[in-house]
């Protein structure tokens, strides 16, 4: 197979940027350089043509590059890609790394015997992803299909909750009884290349409790009759099944842990979750978190239709347009005061609404950030609400001063021509924003704490509900201290 070699990639990059291509990582340039293959070869207008480039574009470039540039064609196309993978291995490769819709689409285009195939050289947790993507009438005759071991592995799997570490484990992997030497297991290891061989292999007792585990180096560097007992070390970390795939990130990411087992009743060993299971479940966390702030259900960075991507971005926007329909209301019942200075504090709304929801979004976003990272424990969530909230209400305050003493001394609206105290006005804007800011804090602090309460993802307090609300909040506060500065002022 020939692929581009890391100076070949460079050398063209540095030549795209001499003529004004923006600079780009060797990854992201290669993903370029092969979707651009990919679509010219689809648009060509002779079949033929389209054939010989497709199988010269599959056996030049990995399958995992393939993958990632697939979701960018239409549905149609991106089977051709998968049948002119040279191998079996290559194509599990391929739908290992490609997309939720790329799979659909090839699944829908294979028959069951080519399923039963790819799934019997899959690891089983991997075979469980894959079967995500067909229906469930299919599924059971898919797995009926498989050998018994090899369907019982994929059943264990598939009965855990979604986003738990029982989904993310895999059930094959390297245990021994504490008498058996190294000699043994790595004769066993040879014997079934089939198996990942992760970094760790474990120790169980004869009841199949976990004991320990032995780092995969010292089957190397020890006598090969030495007892694994002799040689293996305490395990510090495990989890359960029904664990979530948040605290797993969380186990991984702070103690370094290259395969973390995950047990039973009894201690017992039921899988393992590799390194390269928790980047997985990262980028999904990632994609889901970014998507909740933004207020859309459009995974990031994935090709939809236009009218899918409509309908994910929707709902979200129907709240925002019925805030902004209750925010007219109440500016519309405050019409009643105007007169006087009120006839200009009007004009300041956008900047209250605007400085108001920055500083909200803020505090949501640092809190949410502490929350994901583990930095908000039940010992120190208080002292982490409190500095929070008095961060925000500081900068509020700071710069409500600031905006009132501009407004007063730069005379934005022309106040002074028309009878009406520049002071007046600047400090009912400088307090108005204040005050606003203040709810804002309260708002950005507050939301995170109630949407991880009633168990929805915090991140939710960035999107466009939260946001929407913050601009109600904010102008009533505004208005409401307008109109009490003035009743008190004049």
């Amino acid at each position: 197979m020939q692929i581009l070699t890391n100076d070949e990639v460079a050398q063209d990059a540095d030549d795209a940027a001499a003529v004004g291509s923006l600079l780009e990582s060797k990854t992201s340039y290669l993903h370029d350089l092969l979707q651009d293959k990919l679509e010219l070869a689809f648009h060509k207008q002779t079949s033929t043509i389209d054939t010989e480039d497709i199988v010269k574009i599959a056996s030049e470039y990995s399958p995992i590059d393939l993958a990632y540039a697939a979701s960018g064609l239409p549905s149609h196309a991106r089977p051709m890609i998968y049948e002119n993978l040279l191998s079996v291995e290559a194509k599990i490769e391929f739908m290992i790394n490609t997309d939720s819709r790329t799979r659909v689409a090839i699944l829908r285009h294979i028959s069951d015997a080519e399923m039963k195939k790819l799934l019997e050289h899959m690891p089983p947790d991997e075979a469980v992803e894959v079967l995500e993507d067909i229906s469930e009438r299919r599924l059971r005759r898919v797995i009926e299909m498989l050998e018994a071991s090899k369907a019982l592995k994929i059943r264990e799997i598939k009965k855990h909750r979604r986003n738990t570490a029982g989904r993310l484990m895999t059930n094959e992997f390297f245990a021994f009884s504490m008498d058996v030497t190294i000699g043994q297991a790595s004769a066993h290891i040879r014997n079934h290349p089939g198996i990942d061989l992760t970094r760790q292999i474990f120790v169980l007792s004869q009841e199949g409790q976990l004991q320990g585990y032995v780092p995969a180096r010292n089957l190397i560097v020890n006598p090969p009759h030495l007892p694994l007992r002799q040689v293996m070390k305490s395990v510090l970390h495990t989890v359960t099944p029904d664990t979530s795939r948040e605290e797993v990130v969380e186990i991984v990411e702070r103690y370094k842990i290259s395969a973390l087992p995950v047990v039973g009743p009894n201690n017992k060993q039921l899988g393992v979750i590799t390194y390269e299971d928790v980047l997985d479940a990262l980028e999904d966390i990632s994609d889901e978190t970014i998507a909740n702030m933004a207020g859309t259900a459009e995974k990031v960075s994935e090709h939809e239709p236009l009218i899918k991507r409509f309908f994910s971005r929707a709902p979200w926007l129907v709240v925002t347009l019925c805030a902004g329909l209750i925010n007219v209301g109440v500016m519309s019942s405050f019409q009643s005061y105007a007169g006087g200075v009120l006839t200009f504090v009007i004009f300041f709304v956008p900047l209250i609404t605007g400085m108001s929801g920055n500083i909200g979004i803020q505090c949501s976003t640092i809190l949410v950030r502490s929350m994901a990272l583990g930095q908000v424990t039940i010992g120190n969530k208080r002292e982490t609400i409190f500095k929070e909230l008095l961060v925000g209400m500081s900068t509020g305050a700071v710069f409500g001063l600031i905006c009132g003493l501009l407004v007063y001394g730069l005379d934005f609206v022309g106040v002074s021509r028309v009878d009406v105290s520049p002071t007046a006005v600047g400090l009912i804007v400088g307090t108005g924003l204040t005050g606003a800011c203040f709810a804002g804090t309260a708002l950005g602090v507050f939301s995170p704490l109630f949407f991880l309460r009633i168990g929805v993802d915090p991140a939710v307090a960035s999107g466009p509900i939260v946001t929407a609300f913050n601009d109600f909040l904010s102008m009533s506060i505004y208005f409401l201290i307008a109109i009490g500065l003035s009743a008190l002022l004049f």
